[in-house]
């Protein structure tokens, strides 16, 4: 079965993705940073019974994937394709995953919080994917008993996530916006509307090759509805801003000939580093969108998520040097532009 990121959702010239993330506890037990190792298996155990006891949810299309019998680049390349958290991918021990055949749904088991649900759709459709997480979230807390306040909502490791316990998020790539320098005031803005706009890879992270990460901030005092609704405005604002720019661009004789530099060097590099890449894909991922190369995004996408460095690693089985990597990149890429 294809990934989500071969499939072509919808506004997908500026929305690579969409992601619905819920936070959950089971009642029963003291968050995870608070149990040993012995009980987070414990607490993995009842997650999967419980998984695998809903009607729909089948074994030959989801696996249960202990962390720790993966190697590092192999859990580095899960979190490469947003599949999970940098952070869950960092530390192993007594961690686990379930996750389905195209990656769509995740569910990682003692991270920050228990449970970790996650849903990604390609494009921009937050209701289809919200309505996939809040049908799995019901199953599971009918079967598990989350924690849960009358007054606060759900219970969270982390008290920023207390309430909805939700995080909604597109990935965004807006390669006019920031040739322009227009992504400070957009920063700006999304802040004053209960957003914030980050690296593709979230908190902390930086915006390689112009990939955003826009999110909603607040979890307490809003339903996820209305969380919801304020993300996919605003994410629709941006996309038609970025639209204008790069169609403000697109007679521009530098604006053609960087995108087709790119294209040119992705075809006949010998040596590509992840940053030189990341920058280069990033254009090409711009002059496909825009009809200028004779490439399909959907194809560009795939070489995004497929040459970063750990995913190399895990795909040859070993760790590989920086000039092996930077060798077999520019090797793969040629061959499959």
């Amino acid at each position: 079965m294809d990934k989500w990121y071969l499939r072509e959702g919808r506004e997908s010239d500026v929305v690579l993705s969409t992601r619905i993330r819920l936070a959950r506890n089971l009642r029963e037990y003291p968050f995870p940073h608070r149990l040993d190792a012995a009980a987070k298996k414990e607490v993995d155990e009842r997650i999967r019974a419980a998984m695998f006891s809903l009607g729909g949810i089948r074994e030959d299309e989801y696996r249960y994937i202990e962390l720790e019998k993966l190697s590092p680049a192999q859990a580095i390349s899960l979190a490469e394709r947003h599949t999970i958290s940098p952070e869950f991918a960092s530390d192993r021990s007594g961690r686990a995953l379930i996750l389905n055949q195209d990656e769509t749904v995740s569910v990682m088991l003692c991270e920050e919080d228990h449970i970790r649900l996650q849903v990604l759709c390609p494009g921009l459709d937050l209701e289809s994917a919200y309505d996939t997480a809040d049908k799995l979230d019901t199953a599971l807390d009918s079967a598990l008993g989350f924690a849960f306040d009358e007054e606060l909502g759900y219970l969270t490791a982390c008290p920023t996530n207390i309430g909805t316990g939700m995080r909604a998020s597109v990935m965004l790539h807006l390669p006019a916006l920031t040739r322009n320098g227009q992504m400070g005031r957009l920063s700006a803005t999304v802040s004053k509307l209960g957003l914030t706009i980050r690296g593709a890879y979230g908190e902390g992270s930086s915006p390689l090759g112009d990939f955003y990460q826009l999110s909603n901030q607040v979890t307490l005092g809003i339903s996820e509805r209305a969380a919801i609704d304020n993300l996919k405005a605003i994410t629709v604002q941006v996309v038609s801003q970025e639209r204008t720019a790069r169609e403000s661009a697109r007679t521009d004789a530098e604006f053609e000939d960087w995108i087709w530099r790119a294209y040119g060097t992705l075809k006949n590099a010998r040596l590509l580093s992840g940053k030189e890449f990341t920058d280069l894909i990033s254009a090409a991922r711009l002059g496909a969108s825009m009809g200028i190369l004779p490439a399909a995004v959907t194809d560009v996408d795939d070489l995004l998520f497929t040459m970063q460095a750990a995913t190399l690693n895990a795909a040859q089985g070993r760790e590989l040097t920086a000039r092996e990597r930077d060798l077999l990149r520019a090797q793969q890429v040629r061959e499959r532009l």
